[in-house]
């Protein structure tokens, strides 16, 4: 008897125990179910233009807290829509991130209302050395000659979405691929402007930033920019300090040729008197 009441207390507290932590199970997940969504989640990543199959989704706990926009809530939501931009595995569907339905894949069902999809010829340097890859953002810039038939290179179109490189709409690379064709979304303005950009020039890519959306205006670029031109050589004119004249040196008028000496008088010989008798006579 005494042994049977202390086994009798651990029954009962181990009773006890059980139901206080399976209603403490109950009571979580109640509350996780309170405080989450069931969304739709990838179960890899899927590249645009995928037709979405059962075995590519799965059901995920979302929590409310991180609250998203238009969720897919039920698998019968996604099966055999078309997804017309990447998603990475774990991420959740969105409504946004769906063509419409009744799309049938391909690259018409990745377009949006209004947009166009124009191809544009390009070579390993003119189409960013391979690094335009499709979701990317590029910039087309034309080289054609101006009203004065100088060349420039000016930017027309700024932030154009890459959809695909050589009809391939994976994005799931990151190196560079060498292609021959690259296909943008673009408005139907934008549209003609590469058309008649094309037929007047040569068209280039400029790869930008996936965050960099502000617009830039620029007057574009001349010859005569990097290489400016040279002004008319000027002969320069050097200064002469004046210098004070020298006074002319007078040439000395030429000496009177010398006259003869006069001829000194010849003495005349000496003259004596002669006594003769009475007379007197000199000789």
């Amino acid at each position: 008897m005494r042994n049977i009441r202390p086994l009798g207390a651990l029954l009962l507290a181990l009773i006890l125990g059980m139901a206080a932590a399976a209603y403490a199970a109950r009571w979580l997940q109640q509350q996780s179910a309170s405080n989450t969504l069931q969304v739709i989640v990838a179960q890899r990543d899927l590249p645009m233009g995928t037709r979405l199959q059962p075995d590519m989704l799965q059901t995920m706990a979302w929590p409310k807290a991180a609250a998203i926009q238009d969720p897919l809530t039920e698998l019968d939501q996604a099966v055999g829509r078309v997804i017309h931009m990447p998603v990475q595995r774990g991420e959740p569907l969105l409504q946004s991130k769906l063509a419409a339905v009744g799309e049938k894949g391909g690259l018409s069902s990745v377009l949006g209302p209004g947009q166009r999809a124009v191809t544009v010829k390009v070579n390993e340097i003119v189409g960013v050395a391979g690094f335009a890859l499709p979701g990317n953002f590029v910039d087309v810039m034309v080289n054609m000659p101006d009203s004065q038939n100088q060349p420039v290179s000016k930017i027309v179109i700024e932030r154009i979405r890459v959809l695909a490189v050589a009809q391939d709409v994976s994005s799931n690379e990151s190196k560079p691929r060498v292609v021959n064709a690259v296909t943008l979304q673009v408005s139907p303005q934008q549209a003609e402007q590469i058309d008649l950009a094309r037929s007047v020039g040569t068209l280039s890519l400029v790869l930008r930033s996936q965050g960099d959306d502000l617009p830039v205006q620029t007057s574009g670029s001349r010859k005569m920019d990097f290489l400016p031109q040279v002004p008319a050589a000027v002969v320069p004119v050097i200064a002469v300090k004046a210098t004070p004249e020298r006074p002319r040196a007078t040439r000395p008028a030429p000496a009177a040729a010398p006259t003869a000496a006069a001829t000194p008088p010849v003495p005349e010989p000496p003259r004596f008197e002669v006594i003769r008798g009475l007379s007197l006579s000199q000789e």
